[in-house]
């Protein structure tokens, strides 16, 4: 008798889900990190398809099973690699979508190209569950655990292999699928499986580095930079966190020096730069030990900081290749910690070019950490002088809205609050931003710290704001204290000398403001004015941005976009308006709605088909009538319900694990070390809980009471309504003690705050893996053809609530994407099928 392929199942979900999360590196790598989320999320449709074609199909291939799994396992590991390298080929420029009809059909070649593995490896897993409908428990608890090894097991292959080779890794595991496939299912000769195990192990390796080498857009500053006469790669190092490239130029040197002093007398000594992912140029300066060659840095706006202090005791938060590191060893600080969140990039500063940069990080008096700002700082009960937030991302990139989907806990109130806590009675905060126009970085930082001052206690809080700019980019200064009448002076001193503006400080004249870089308007002092001021509301609501705090719970800090300005700013494409456009936040919505009507099609359009065609729905036993023709239901099943249910049970799950990842992200100090551990708990947990939930479903839980009326045991809502109480209690209590508990335990090792997040996911999660295979198996023994519609319904509802999750963060924050799961999980109780 055949038996599913489990292993197989499960090696092909970790090989799917692995391929997710590498397609996101990649396409971060050659396009931009919020394109490539928009071209996978409707990729994954491909899952939605799947459920839609096996539907209208199995009549054909389910009996063809075993022959159906290896082709899409084996099609799958073909296509991982060979549709990325054409789609590689596709001449689309995201930049030009608006104005270029032929970019929008490019798109869609692309979304096709890369919706095809996808595709592929869900047909397999679909018609395991339709094919072995009386082990939806057991099946479930496969493809999930699968797909948490498959997420973790990507991740540590990405700190061994570059991207390109991990491709190719992902390309063998389904090849390998589909040698374990035939070897459960006893499917044809005995040579078939030795085949298909050579095939994994040379085919992949085999293909010319050419063919699926990366090739970046033309327009990301890397291609530009690389363009130039005498460029040239000196070094790679790939990570799950980036791909750090640095490049040196014989020819025509680097000069990068943001915002310098059109005054400054000495130019940069000679410079590599240094790239994440393409873009993000930093600069990694040549030091030798002596002052002089780094006399540049003073004239910087980041520098005003040393001129209100003497030999402060400092910490750079993000300091990269080490700029600040060597601004703050120039102005002879007490004692230096500089914190980065990326090891390569040290390594590359200390080892790899360690005779060019002279190693900063081991100079006198400096220390350097590995890890991530927030969490560094709640690990530790020093204080400091200085606290310096450096500059982390490249002006194209910020000034275009690059970064508007990117969660960012370095600018948010509770981060400043952080800060501020940190520092000596009379310490300074100072955060350096990029001038852009209209402004939008600099009045949401001023906000943000007024916000955080008040939070604290501060009675007077503009009293202790500075902020000066420059041509290019612009610093705020935060004290802990009121700014003295000498550290104005010295401030005014500071700006004479280097042509730079004072923008505000308490008690400053507007006639004081814009007068080397002259503006239109004193925008900046104007908005600073507005923000302290009784009507701070009605600023940010007239404000043609959105400049409102980022918080914790809404860490969206770079999202300005408002629907408001959208048809002043493509009323003025002729004039360049163009580069104004927050780029991010169109493209997530324009991501949802077409991930919404694709979800339309592939619900509808299967069941318009079974409807047309009433021998599609064979009578099950119990006997029941047809979903077809007039619109009868199967009995005790409503398609209405079947519908509903999925789609309400996949959304909950998908807004639940990524308002958790979220929650973590500062507890476990590092955006990786959550996406690893929280996901992998999520989905193994849940495997688990699918397991054990075949129990309940086959007659619930021992009573000691008298025998249960077996009505109740068959009825929609045991066991499925306590199950969704457990999901809802533990939700709720842990959004109510987590950002304590977290404050608590925040110092322990990371092994142990591992630990400790695999142990609070676990109870949610398994919990979480109940309410689908419980559905799914309801289905299965009431109208049977009916298990691929509802696995593709819940499928595409993952997907469409991957996107609406990000989106209802943004505006209302994932505290209350959470609660809206539980609403979620709570309507799936009552309408269960």
């Amino acid at each position: 008798m055949l038996s599913p392929p489990l292993f197989a199942l499960s090696l092909l979900s970790a090989s799917a889900l692995g391929y997710e999360i590498l397609l996101m590196r990649l396409l971060s790598i050659v396009q931009w990190h919020h394109f490539a989320y928009m071209m996978i999320s409707v990729a994954l449709l491909g899952y939605g398809a799947a459920g839609a074609i096996v539907a209208l199909m199995q009549r054909t291939i389910t009996p063809r099973f075993a022959a159906v799994f290896v082709t899409g396992a084996l099609l799958f590991g073909v296509s991982a690699i060979a549709c990325f390298a054409l789609a590689q080929r596709v001449a689309f420029n995201p930049l030009e979508i608006l104005w270029e009809p032929r970019q929008a059909l490019r798109l869609l070649l692309i979304y096709l190209l890369l919706f095809v593995p996808f595709f592929c490896a869900a047909t397999c897993v679909c018609l395991t569950f339709t094919r072995f409908h009386h082990q939806v428990h057991r099946i479930y608890s496969f493809d999930i655990l699968g797909a948490g090894i498959g997420c973790i097991a990507i991740i540590v292959a990405l700190f061994g292999l570059t991207p390109v080779n991990a491709l190719r890794l992902v390309g063998s595991a389904g090849l390998a699928a589909a040698a374990l496939a035939s070897i459960e299912c006893h499917w044809h000769r005995r040579w078939l499986p030795v085949l298909l195990v050579a095939a994994a192990v040379i085919v992949p390796a085999s293909l010319p580095g050419d063919w699926i080498a990366l090739r970046p857009s033309e327009y990301k500053e890397l291609s530009q930079t690389l363009r130039i006469k005498g460029a040239r790669v000196a070094a790679e190092s790939s990570s799950p966190l980036g791909l750090i490239t640095v490049v040196e130029n014989a020819s025509i040197p680097f000069r990068h020096a943001p915002g310098l002093s059109l005054n400054a007398a000495l130019e940069p000594p000679p410079q590599l730069g240094v790239f994440t992912d393409g873009d993000g140029l930093s600069a990694l300066n040549r030091y030798d030990g002596r002052r002089e060659p780094l006399s540049y840095l003073d004239y910087l706006t980041s520098a005003l900081p040393y001129h209100l202090l003497e030999r402060p005791r400092v910490l750079i938060l993000g300091s990269g290749a080490g700029a600040d590191v060597l601004q703050a060893i120039y102005h002879q600080a007490g004692a230096i910690d500089a914190v980065e969140l990326n090891p390569q990039v040290i390594d590359l500063v200390q080892d790899r070019f360690a005779g060019f940069s002279g190693k900063p990080y081991s100079a006198p008096n400096v220390r350097v950490f590995v890890g991530e700002a927030r969490g560094f700082m709640a690990g530790r009960g020093e204080h400091y002088d200085l606290i310096q937030v450096a500059l982390l991302d490249s002006f194209g990139a910020s000034s275009a809205g690059l970064y508007a989907l990117s969660e960012s806990y370095l600018y948010t109130v509770e981060a400043f609050q952080d800060y501020l806590r940190h520092l000596n009675p009379g310490g300074l905060l100072a955060i350096t931003r990029w001038v852009t126009l209209p402004p939008r970085d600099i009045p949401k930082l001023f906000g943000t710290a007024l916000i955080a001052m008040e939070r604290n206690g501060v009675s007077q809080p503009s009293r202790r704001l500075a902020l000066i700019r420059g041509w290019k980019t612009a610093t705020l200064v935060v004290k802990n204290g009121d700014i003295s009448g000498a550290e104005i002076a010295a401030l005014h001193e500071f700006c004479r000398a280097r042509s730079f503006d004072v923008d505000y400080y308490s008690g400053m004249a507007a006639a004081e403001a814009n007068r080397y870089n002259l503006l239109e308007e004193p925008y900046f002092f104007d908005a600073a004015q507005a923000l302290q001021g009784t009507d701070r509301d009605g600023f940010w609501a007239r404000y043609k941005f959105d400049v409102r705090p980022a918080t914790d719970d809404k860490p969206y800090f770079f999202h300005f976009f408002k629907w408001r300005s959208l048809p002043e700013l493509l009323a003025l494409k002729a004039q360049g308006s163009l580069p104004l456009l927050e780029w991010g936040y169109p493209v997530l919505v324009a991501t949802l709605l077409q991930a919404v009507l694709a979800t339309l099609v592939l619900i509808v359009l299967p069941l318009w088909v079974i409807r047309r065609r009433p021998g599609l729905v064979h009578e099950p036993s119990p006997p029941a009538t047809s979903l077809a023709g007039d619109g009868t239901e199967a009995k005790g099943l409503s398609g209405r319900r079947v519908v509903l249910y999925f789609l309400a049970v996949g959304a909950a799950f998908m807004f639940v694990e990524i308002a958790f990842i979220q929650k973590f992200i500062l507890f476990l100090s590092h955006p990786l070390y959550a996406v690893a551990v929280v996901l992998c708990a999520f989905l193994s947990f849940a495997g688990l809980g699918s397991r054990y939930s075949q129990r309940l479903q086959a007659g619930g839980p021992p009573s000691r009471g008298p025998t249960p009326d077996p009505s109740r045991r068959t009825g929609r809502w045991y066991p499925l309504g306590w199950i969704v109480c457990a999901i809802c209690l533990i939700s709720l209590l842990y959004l109510a003690i987590l950002p304590t508990l977290f404050r608590l335990l925040i110092s322990l090792p990371d092994p142990a705050r591992i630990a400790i997040s695999a142990l609070l996911v676990a109870p949610l999660a398994f919990a979480m893996g109940m309410p689908f295979p419980l559905g799914l198996g309801r289905v299965a023994s009431r109208v049977e053809p009916l298990v691929p519609w509802a696995w593709g319904i819940n499928a595409c509802a993952s997907v469409v609530a991957a996107v609406l999750a990000t989106l209802l963060a943004i505006h209302l924050g994932f505290t209350a994407v959470v609660l809206i799961a539980l609403l979620l999980y709570l309507a799936a109780a009552f309408i269960c099928p």
